[in-house]
């Protein structure tokens, strides 16, 4: 039998996710194929998903139809349609949520961007997402920011599945370990069950390296430390979710990690996201290979799935080189750079990412709905 790179990751502990979700991918049966052939065995969705989605030709043309007539504002469209394809895809994907045992099977919706720096309003979307969407394998994405931490740990410890998103820096990584910790304690002392909330953390890749690069290219052109700056290009975003993994080791170390694991709790996994290669001098599964093991997710866009199952070799790998990764981040401390700001930026940054997209998804829907309406 025939080698298949993306089956052989579960053997490692690796969960593959796709990072796409339209409507025709799942009325076609594309996503039913691609979790029976392929082991998918999750979905991630983001505003810039669906504004592609959406806009890009005539598959929702029919419902928005519909919506206009019912009078529906374009934010209430987009979300009706938006949440009618998370459904229809918790729905494909519940078959593996209830053969994981609840552990694996999830697909993820967004909390609006513009809630980033929004505690109370997260919780209330999030809150409001997870009794609209009514499905146990939804989880709700809301960013790592200063705010949306606690917004995680409160969801949680309500019971409500989450994906912390936009993750960059270990220090962002830790506070959210520990909200999850927090949760399942409170969870614990109220007596709710364990085992019925799950959560994952995004950290995010290869927008470190396209961050870094140029950075990096500039020093590479002379001076004293041109070599060591040319030889840490397109390396820092790896050994940088190596450290990450080393951390949630550390954590599930602890007797207070145990003490709630004994008592039913999940982990919250590490999810690689942002894994496209967008060097094209780089591998084009760069942000796969070196980063396989247990309880680990990598969420991948279709050309990265594509790759892998190509050519991608899957062997346990984010546990080796941990000592050569501090050494990296030392080395580039060493030349002056600061990648607590750099992580810093990347976060503002991935705020603007989604609330682009998002408004001109609702922009582009605005203009659909008039359109309809003048012709009905």
């Amino acid at each position: 039998m025939a080698s298949h790179p993306l089956l052989d990751l579960k053997q490692h502990g690796q969960a593959v996710w796709l990072d796409n979700l339209s409507r025709p991918l799942i009325r076609s049966g594309g996503l039913q194929r691609l979790v029976q052939e392929d082991g998918i065995t999750g979905v991630t969705s983001n505003p810039a998903i669906f504004n592609k989605a959406m806009t890009g030709g005539t598959a929702y043309d029919e419902a928005m139809t519909q919506l206009v007539q019912e009078g529906k504002t374009t934010l209430e469209i987009y979300e009706t349609l938006a949440i009618a394809d998370i459904r229809d895809a918790c729905d494909v994907l519940r078959p593996v949520y209830d053969t994981a045992d609840g552990s694996d099977g999830f697909v993820s919706l967004e909390v609006s961007p513009h809630l980033a720096d929004d505690t109370q309003g997260t919780i209330q979307e999030a809150t409001r997402l997870w009794k609209t969407v009514g499905r146990r394998n939804l989880l709700v994405k809301i960013p790592g920011t200063a705010a949306g931490v606690p917004a995680v740990e409160a969801c949680l410890t309500r019971g409500i599945n989450v994906n912390i998103t936009l993750l960059f820096s270990l220090g962002a990584y830790t506070d959210v370990i520990d909200a999850h910790i927090r949760a399942l304690e409170a969870r614990a002392a109220l007596g709710e069950d364990l085992r019925q909330v799950a959560s994952v953390a995004s950290f995010f890749l290869s927008r470190i390296d396209v961050k870094l690069d140029p950075m990096l290219a500039t020093m590479a052109r002379d001076g004293e430390h041109a070599a060591q700056a040319r030889d840490l290009m397109g390396k820092v975003a790896v050994v940088n979710a190596k450290l990450a993994y080393d951390l949630w080791q550390d954590k599930m170390e602890t007797a207070g990690w145990h003490a709630l694991a004994t008592a039913g709790a999940r982990v919250q996994k590490p999810l690689w996201a942002s894994t496209s290669t967008k060097n094209p001098d780089y591998s084009d599964v760069m942000y796969v290979e070196p980063l396989i093991g247990p309880h680990t997710v990598n969420t991948m866009p279709d050309e990265t799935i594509a790759a892998f199952k190509d050519h991608g070799k899957a062997g346990v790998t984010v546990t080796q080189g941990v000592e050569e990764a501090r050494a990296t981040m030392a080395r580039l401390a060493g030349l002056g750079i600061d990648m607590d700001r750099v992580t810093d930026d990347l976060l503002a940054e991935g705020i603007t990412k989604f609330v682009k997209p998002f408004d001109d998804l609702l922009a582009a829907l605005e203009a659909k709905r008039e359109s309809l309406a003048a012709a009905g």
